[in-house]
């Protein structure tokens, strides 16, 4: 699991990557980014064996997310700055 920050001025692009092994079937990130919306950001299969998918955020701002993976499998991610019974937590 990897976590890209990459500020660029009043906003934040958070890239969420995952090898392809980590679950069967489809996986998206769901946060406070997307109120929380199953399905918005569906990570997508890549030729270099990982899935991954990018959200635009303010600069300077903490967000809540969790993956949701095929059969409503929630699972956190271990490279975020924090992992909380909340979540995981980013600081953009």
């Amino acid at each position: 699991m990897t976590i890209r920050i990459q500020p660029n001025g009043t906003t934040t692009k958070i890239q969420f990557v995952l090898p392809d092994d980590v679950h069967d079937g489809p996986v998206s990130a769901v946060g406070t980014f997307n109120d929380w919306r199953p399905g918005a950001h569906r990570l997508v299969r890549r030729s270099n064996g990982t899935r991954s998918v990018s959200v635009a955020v303010p600069a300077g701002e903490e967000i809540r997310f969790r993956y949701l993976g095929a059969g409503g499998v929630w699972f956190d991610d271990v490279d975020a700055h924090e992992v909380t019974a909340d979540g995981s937590l980013i600081r953009a």
